[in-house]
């Protein structure tokens, strides 16, 4: 079964979505176990890849290839290594508990919402797995399509403008990675596999062309200042799984095509702008952060706390340049990509686990403002100390998730620039300040109102879905070594390839 266990876990979800289809609007229940039975499928074909990935050599492994469109050299191919491993368990794992979340909330047309998810899942590892740029590029735009349509119909008041908003700027920029593809197309003669373009000698200039051309693409997923706009109004009106979704497994994917496109393609022009990511990853890092501080809509907080805690990843991927090339120090360079790595699983986990609460909120009070909470603990004495981690774990508490990512790449910026390191750190001050702050409002003091006073706590099916991510940031907060593991090798070899110049 290895031997197909990708084209496995791409198709099984989107094919599970036509059940769930036919299950039409007169069987939601229907609809809702054969999706709840095809996310659970999908994640235990996943966990197979664990034992069927050898994690010490760090290669490209579990191929896959068939000729697709023989005469524009486009194969279908695939092949996973460790970061593509951990980052398709946890796409596979969120997905279980999104169909869980909105299980009982969903009530228009659940069938097309559960069958969108499970389309966006199929989607989401395509991009995982692709190992031609071709196929890469028909994933990385084919999800766009079930998220345009979740946020667009199960949205809240204002969804049509945040999903063309959304639509429209990622759109722009993968344009430009297409006709970068397209020039290294023309370069390889004729071949679009990942592998070949970066095995292409380049000038500076092209690479610095086509770095920009990847970076565009890449930044607004991620999203990086200044391309984040998209990101609070997609967050704010998307129902609660769409914003789980969008934010543990789809900003990963700019993360992850910086590590598959611009580090191995243009590694010149990678270093050679390595201050500008940084500079920009610093900005996200600490000005998003005093963004963060005023907001008054939980769900903007935390959409505007993702971006600064993805400023990590690509402060971390972007360092390993200073620290391969100028300071000669390869360990640092591979603790801030790992500490990168790490930081895109655990914001995973947390971003996640942070916008459910949100939604169980919603769905009681159908607020999200600050302003119409407190006192919360006193009746939902069950969901407060599940909010209380997360947030702990968000503002990067040693013992959860989210402090290791951060601690890795704060050191590896130490070894690079102090500087660098002091701005980083900054973010554990500004993270800390709004989050426990939002905690103090909604959570602590006394009632404050009577929509306040009768608010249930959570039910078995909530538990369940928090106790599930609360899980996730504890294990690898505790004990990473078995994430690092798996990717380390992966990650050294990336780091070995930022030595080698083109030019």
């Amino acid at each position: 079964m290895s031997n197909h266990l990708l084209s496995l876990l791409i198709w099984l979800p989107v094919v599970g979505a036509i059940p769930v289809l036919l299950a039409g609007t007169g069987r939601p229940g229907l609809a809702r176990w054969i999706s709840l039975l095809v996310a659970v499928a999908t994640f235990a074909a996943s966990l197979a890849l664990i034992p069927a990935y050898d994690a010490t050599t760090g290669t490209m492994q579990l191929n896959e290839s068939l000729s697709w469109i023989p005469s524009l050299g486009i194969n279908y191919s695939l092949a996973v290594d460790g970061i593509s491993v951990a980052l398709i368990i946890l796409t596979t794992f969120t997905q279980i508990l999104v169909i869980v979340g909105a299980w009982e909330i969903i009530q228009n047309k659940p069938h097309q919402y559960m069958a969108a998810m499970l389309l966006l899942e199929g989607a989401m590892i395509g991009v995982f797995c692709a190992t031609d740029a071709m196929l890469f590029y028909v994933f990385f735009e084919a999800m766009l399509i079930p998220m345009f349509i979740i946020i667009g119909i199960w949205g809240g008041p204002r969804r049509v403008y945040a999903t063309l908003k959304f639509f429209i700027y990622t759109f722009f920029g993968s344009i430009f990675m297409l006709v970068g593809l397209l020039y290294l197309w023309h370069k390889t003669g004729g071949s679009f596999a990942i592998a070949d373009m970066a095995a292409v000698h380049l000038t500076l200039t092209e690479q610095s062309w086509l770095f920009f051309a990847f970076l565009l693409g890449f930044a607004i997923k991620v999203p990086m200042v200044p391309v984040h706009t998209w990101l609070p109004d997609a967050h704010v009106e998307a129902p609660t799984g769409g914003s789980v979704v969008l934010a543990a497994v789809m900003l990963k994917i700019g993360g992850y095509g910086f590590i598959r496109f611009s580090l191995p393609i243009a590694p010149d022009a990678s270093q050679h702008y390595e201050w500008l990511i940084v500079v920009l990853s610093l900005i996200a890092v600490c000005y998003i952060g005093y963004i963060a501080l005023v907001q008054q809509d939980m769900k903007k907080l935390v959409a505007y706390s993702s971006i600064a805690h993805m400023g990590f990843v690509t402060l971390g991927i972007f360092i390993a340049f200073i620290l391969v090339r100028e300071t000669n120090n390869p360990d640092a360079a591979r603790l801030g990509m790992q500490g990168a790595m790490v930081q895109m699983i655990s914001h995973g986990f947390i971003s996640g686990a942070m916008f459910s609460c949100i939604g169980v909120l919603y769905d009681r009070m159908h607020t999200r403002q600050i302003k119409d909470y407190g006192g919360v603990i006193n009746v939902m004495p069950i969901f407060a100390p599940f909010y209380v981690l997360f947030a702990m774990a968000n503002s990067g508490l040693p013992g959860t998730s989210g402090f290791v990512g951060e601690f890795m790449v704060i050191l590896a910026a130490f070894s690079a620039n102090p500087w660098i390191a002091l701005f980083a750190a900054f973010t554990l001050i500004i993270g800390a300040a709004y989050t426990l702050w939002m905690v103090k409002r909604v959570l602590w003091g006394k009632v404050t109102n009577h929509h306040v006073a009768e608010l249930k706590d959570v039910n078995g099916r909530e538990i369940f879905m928090l106790s599930a991510f609360a899980a996730g940031v504890l294990l690898f907060g505790i004990w990473p070594e078995p994430l690092v593991h798996l990717m380390d090798a992966s990650v050294a070899r990336i780091v070995e390839q930022l030595a080698i110049t083109k030019v």
